[in-house]
């Protein structure tokens, strides 16, 4: 079955000032990317970035091109993926090579590969496979990142409410990337704030995915620009686009986890503008 798409065009903060919550949340926010035995994205205009999701659960799922968007052969014939799986054990079979991937693990799929297969190991308790896909003008291996193998970072603390595990895996410090970063952050229970203090990064956009949200708890995500910030409520397994315009960063009603992904004009991950708490509005 083909993967189904929807388009999201990129606007400017000067337009999104003038959108009410419905506008806000069409515009940036992503409800539903798990489809059974289906692969859905969504296609941002901000770096061309690829937001989707695959869950095989009766059946396998492939990566099949999108010829009215792709116009390409096959769907990384000049794009790279990324992968995190975040439900039930699965396995990713690139090119005929088979990675098995637990929950939490990722796996980095390089330009040129032709046919990759999702399937779940149980479809009692399906694995959800969240992708992350950019544009690429080179080659690089094909990769697994576990937890183990990733970059870890150690940030905040209770007092701030705010105490955090980093884990960065799909980084040009673990792999080779053309453009794509990705990775994972843990907060501690106590803790709800990510990303505090909040940062812009005019040279590349970026994409949030919520994701251990308990049952009947939410996530508040602000963005916009510094001086007139904006925010949107989301719900378990949601993402959220962020233009290189805007801040982002949520509070939980209780601790969570997210999925950070990443695309633009460079590979460096301090390259942000920090903005002083005192100085949101």
């Amino acid at each position: 079955m083909k993967p189904t798409f929807e388009s999201r065009y990129a606007i400017s903060p000067q337009e999104s000032k003038t959108l009410d919550t419905t506008g806000l949340r069409n515009n940036f926010l992503i409800e539903n990317l798990f489809k059974a035995d289906q692969v859905h994205f969504v296609y941002t205009h901000y770096d061309r970035y690829m937001v989707g999701g695959a869950m095989p659960i009766t059946q396998k799922v492939s990566l099949d091109t999108i010829p009215e968007l792709l116009k390409e052969e096959y769907f990384l014939n000049r794009r790279e993926l990324g992968i995190i799986n975040v439900g039930g054990k699965g396995a990713v079979e690139v090119d005929g090579v088979l990675f098995e991937l637990a929950y939490k693990e990722a796996l980095y799929v390089g330009k040129g590969n032709k046919e990759i297969i999702f399937s779940s190991l149980d479809p009692a308790n399906p694995a959800k496979f969240y992708l992350n896909s950019t544009p690429a003008h080179r080659t690089f291996p094909t990769k697994k990142v576990s937890k183990d193998n990733a970059i870890k970072k150690e940030l905040g603390a209770l007092e701030t409410a705010n105490h955090r595990i980093i884990n960065q895996m799909l980084l040009n410090t673990v792999l080779e990337t053309c453009q794509l970063q990705m990775g994972m952050t843990e907060l501690k229970p106590g803790s709800v704030w990510n990303t505090m203090p909040a940062h812009t990064h005019d040279r590349r956009m970026e994409v949030y995915f919520y994701f251990e949200v308990p049952a009947e708890q939410s996530v508040c995500h602000f963005m916009g620009q510094p001086e007139e910030t904006r925010h949107i409520w989301m719900q378990n397994e949601q993402a959220v686009i962020s233009p290189p315009w805007s801040i982002h960063s949520g509070a939980g009603t209780s601790n969570y986890t997210f999925i950070w992904g990443m695309a633009g004009e460079n590979l460096d991950y301090d390259d942000m503008d920090k903005v002083a708490i005192n100085d949101l509005k």
